[in-house]
């Protein structure tokens, strides 16, 4: 599987962190990310599945299967609504306003697309 350390470092890059900003982020020791990208070790489900929301990138562009790193609408709103940081936030919009519910998607929108011209 050495694409997936291939993939692991440029997200990391792309997403502007150092090895040892990412690594404490992700809650292991830079030795440990270090293995990962350079394929010495396969991350645990748990922590891919960190990296995929800390990169933003799906886990299936990270194992290489596929070839766009971009997170389908389900896996923005998992990682999204599994984020306790934004439960609260999450639980707020829920029970706000249709009309200020659609404000917020038309503001989602644009930042996705901010972020897929920031990607291309």
């Amino acid at each position: 599987m050495a694409i997936l350390g291939k993939r692991l470092k440029k997200a990391r890059e792309d997403a502007g962190y150092t090895q040892m900003e990412a690594a404490k982020k992700l809650g292991v020791s830079n030795g440990t990310l270090s293995g990962y990208e350079r394929n010495y070790r396969d991350p645990h489900t748990e922590i891919l599945n960190k990296m995929a929301d800390l990169y933003d990138v799906s886990v299936e562009w990270l194992m290489g299967r596929t070839e766009s790193p971009n997170r389908s609408d389900e896996e923005e709103f998992q990682a999204f609504a599994s984020n306790p940081e934004l439960n609260h936030f999450f639980r707020d919009v829920a029970a706000s306003e249709e009309q200020d519910q659609e404000e917020l998607r038309q503001i989602w929108e644009i930042i996705k697309k901010r972020r897929n011209n920031k990607n291309s």
